[in-house]
């Protein structure tokens, strides 16, 4: 289970995230600071990756059938389908 950070919506949490990145990359940032930032940012990461599979479940996309009419089916990823 992931572990929540503080509230924010998800552009909020990239931000956060780049801003993290952008600190661990800094050669001034202390061992024991890049550690805690470290670890945030893998929870802010493993929040993301949740979020973004919610939202892929609940897209879905409009094909044309044999008839050619419109019909709405689910989204499927078309790597998870060459699994």
């Amino acid at each position: 289970m992931v572990k929540k950070t503080n509230a924010g919506g998800f552009e909020e949490k990239l931000g956060k995230l780049e801003e993290i990145v952008g600190k661990l990359e800094d050669e001034n940032t202390p061992i024991e600071e890049s550690l805690a930032l470290f670890e945030e940012g893998v929870t802010i990461s493993k929040e993301l990756s949740v979020k973004l599979e919610e939202v892929k479940r609940k897209i879905e996309v409009l094909k044309k059938d044999a008839e050619g009419k419109l019909k709405l089916e689910p989204f499927e990823d078309e790597e998870e389908d060459e699994k």
